[in-house]
């Protein structure tokens, strides 16, 4: 029998999807920062949460 193949599990899953309405102006913003620091919108929402933990 082969060995299973594919992609190894993941040590942390991100298996819960959140969504939420901003304005067009907040969406302006986050895609500038995005741009600037080379990181998709998801990985900076993520951040911006582990800030707010963090205080």
């Amino acid at each position: 029998m082969s060995p299973i193949t594919g992609r190894p599990k993941a040590e942390n899953p991100k298996c819960i999807d959140i969504k939420v309405r901003i304005d067009e102006i907040t969406n302006e913003k986050l895609q500038s920062y995005c741009e600037a620091n080379g990181i998709k919108r998801a990985e900076a929402i993520r951040q911006g949460i582990a800030m707010l933990l963090e205080k």
